[in-house]
């Protein structure tokens, strides 16, 4: 299989999609981020002196996805029509991180929703850091990517 974003001479490239068809896509993106007990208890109780963590979390996601390509060099600027993000507490020590992006165009949306779900757990990370510097970002992976011509896939 050969990779899109290398020319002829093996230098980096943006890919042309000019002669895509415009299709509907979508991509969901999952990861977490896991903390002491008692971060996550301060998170759940509006206790965290910056404010509304999961909040805050998931615009900074729904605004990562929007920039991607001013983040990921060879990413194309894109007119997204929808980016979810969502942070729900799992467990007593971890906050789950789902993001899906869909558009219509053409180029897929798999980086804005990794993007999103990173970005949302970096946030994450900053609003807290203060109590907790021993969080973990973990299993930050593309979930499910459909339309276009590569058609669909599902992850785990």
């Amino acid at each position: 299989m050969a990779l899109t974003h290398f020319d002829a001479a093996g230098r980096a490239a943006m890919v042309d999609v000019a002669g895509k068809d415009e299709t509907s896509r979508t991509a969901t993106a999952r990861g977490r981020i896991v903390m002491e007990p008692a971060t996550l208890a301060l998170i759940r109780e509006g206790r965290a002196g910056k404010g509304d963590v999961l909040g805050v979390a998931r615009i900074a996601g729904i605004m990562a996805a929007k920039k991607t390509s001013d983040l990921i060099p060879l990413c194309h600027p894109l007119m997204l029509s929808k980016v979810a993000v969502d942070l729900v507490p799992e467990g007593d020590d971890a906050v789950a991180i789902e993001a899906t992006v869909t558009l219509t165009g053409r180029t897929g949306v798999e980086m804005e929703a990794l993007t999103a779900v990173t970005v949302a757990a970096l946030t994450v990370y900053d609003m807290v850091k203060a109590v907790d510097r021993g969080m973990r970002i973990e299993d930050v992976r593309l979930v499910h990517k459909a339309g276009g011509k590569s058609g669909e896939f599902h992850g785990r």
